[in-house]
């Protein structure tokens, strides 16, 4: 059952869409919000369930983007740039189970 391993598959490509949608969005709104980022990178986890006929489906996901910002910058005002998210990207917009971000924050060296 189930392919190659090596091998991308639509789930892994939903989730990193998710993912790379829910980055573009992060950037644009911090510039906007005067926040500079200086590296973005996710490990996105997406949570599923089979019944019993094999039939799956995702029932979750967690971004779980690591965020340099630069020197002086308030992560706070970052995580606040999250929550706006999920009411413009067009792919969290159109799944039908909760998204989740646990965002962390490192500084880059002044």
């Amino acid at each position: 059952m189930g392919g190659d391993p090596q091998l991308h598959n639509p789930e892994d490509l939903l989730i990193t869409a998710l993912s790379s949608c829910h980055m573009l969005w992060f950037l644009h709104l911090s510039l906007n919000a005067g926040i500079i980022v200086m590296c973005y990178e996710d490990n996105p986890i997406g949570h599923g369930e089979s019944a019993p006929s094999g039939a799956g489906r995702f029932v979750a996901a967690t971004l779980r983007p690591q965020i340099t910002l630069a020197p002086g910058m308030d992560p706070w005002a970052a995580d606040a740039v999250h929550g706006k998210i999920h009411d413009v990207c067009f792919i969290a917009r159109s799944v039908n189970f909760p998204v989740r971000i646990t965002a962390q924050y490192d500084f880059a060296e002044p």
